[in-house]
Parts: C-alpha cells; sequence; structure tokens
C-alpha cells in the first residue's frame, strides 16, 4: 500500500503544480506574476493575455483535476493490495493533492493560483451533480456582479452543501467543506478589496502587460 499511496500522492501533486498559467504567458514573453494581481491563475491571464489565452489556462487547470481523479487515483490502485480499506478514498486522496499542488507549486516556490478551476475538474469526476450546482452558483453571482472572485467565495460555500445534497457520504462532504475553506482562504485579499469597494470588475480596462503588479482581483 506505501507504494501505491506514494504514487498517487507524488503524481497528483506533479500533475497539479504544473504552472499552467505561468508557462502560457512566459511563451507569450510575459511574466504573469509581475503584471496585474501577480496570481498565475486564469482570471489574472485573462486580464493580462485576453480571451483565448484565458480560456486555455481556465480548461487546463480544470484537467489537471479531473485526469488526478479519473486517470492517476485508478493507476495507483493497481499497485495497492485488493480490499485494502484506503482504495475507495483514492480519487479524492488525488484530488486533494492536485489541489495542492496547483495552489502550492514546488515549480514556483510554492506560490501558485487559487485552485478553483482545479477544484471545478476535481469535483466534475468526483461529484458531476454537486458539481453542476456550484457551477450554476458561480455562474448567477457571477453573472449579477461581474465579480469572479465574489462568484468563486460563493460557489466555495455552496460546494459542500451541493455534495451533502446530492447523496454522497461524509468522507466527501468533508473534503469539499475543506476545500472550499482553502478556496476562501486563497481569495483572503480579494474579500478585503471586496469589502473595501476596491475589487476589480470583468470588462473593465485590461492592464498594460508592462506594468508593476498592484491588488488587482486575481
Amino acid at each position: 500500500m506505501a507504494a501505491a499511496l506514494i504514487t498517487l500522492v507524488l503524481l497528483s501533486y506533479l500533475l497539479g503544480s504544473i504552472p499552467t498559467g505561468f508557462l502560457v504567458a512566459k511563451a507569450k514573453g510575459v511574466d504573469i506574476r509581475s503584471v496585474g494581481s501577480g496570481n498565475i491563475g486564469a482570471t489574472n491571464v485573462f486580464r493580462i493575455l485576453g480571451k483565448g489565452p484565458g480560456i486555455f489556462v481556465l480548461s487546463a487547470d480544470a484537467v489537471k483535476g479531473a485526469i488526478a481523479v479519473a486517470v492517476i487515483a485508478p493507476f495507483a490502485a493497481k499497485l495497492a493490495p485488493a480490499g485494502d480499506a484506503l482504495l475507495p478514498h483514492f480519487p479524492a486522496i488525488a484530488g486533494i493533492c492536485a489541489i495542492l499542488g496547483h495552489n502550492y507549486t514546488c515549480w514556483l516556490n510554492f506560490k501558485g493560483g487559487k485552485g478553483i478551476a482545479t477544484t471545478a475538474g476535481v469535483f466534475a469526476a468526483l461529484a458531476p451533480a454537486a458539481f453542476g450546482v456550484a457551477l450554476a452558483t458561480w455562474l448567477v453571482v457571477f453573472a449579477a456582479s461581474r465579480y469572479v472572485s465574489l462568484a468563486s467565495i460563493v460557489a466555495a460555500v455552496a460546494l459542500p452543501l451541493a455534495v451533502w445534497l446530492t447523496g454522497n457520504g461524509g468522507l466527501l462532504i468533508g473534503v469539499s467543506a475543506a476545500l472550499g475553506a482553502l478556496a476562501i482562504y486563497k481569495h483572503k485579499a480579494n474579500i478585503q478589496r471586496l469589502l473595501a469597494g476596491t475589487e476589480n470588475r470583468i470588462g473593465a480596462k485590461k492592464p498594460d502587460p508592462a506594468a508593476p503588479p498592484t491588488q488587482k482581483q486575481a
């Protein structure tokens, strides 16, 4: 079991740690950490580089989470003894490790994104119905406010409730609550700006890629 668990954790973390936003921006001659909000996530890429790169980064970050659950977990399970008590939990462990890899990537001094897209990919694979509820919540809040950060925070709060309402077990409810809390924690600067009325809405003027980092929305 030790070999299977180590394989699961390492492969899932390393997959999640691929800094998609940083690499896409670097390919265009931009260090995404030094412009806009300084965050490597899809929203900052969208603001700095435009819709195409932003959608690509969003999709790639979500796919990382889904692959960890749907591909890496079954692969690692083949290395474990049949009937081991941890085997049913491999998909959830893989998802957690992929999200931690994204949020704290070893390739950028353990500074990464906020994990919303990767969490979405994880739950699209783990609990599709709950993911659908959280996604609908995100879309409604974003449409009403045009704040990506507010939509992400509300969706993070809604996720464990959605997991519960769609009939999932206690472990997954606990995992979703913990990951939702992590997502909210990663948005602490955004929360401060929302309360101060200084958070930027999508649709605001796109920052100059040559401009230094500001306290704009990540």
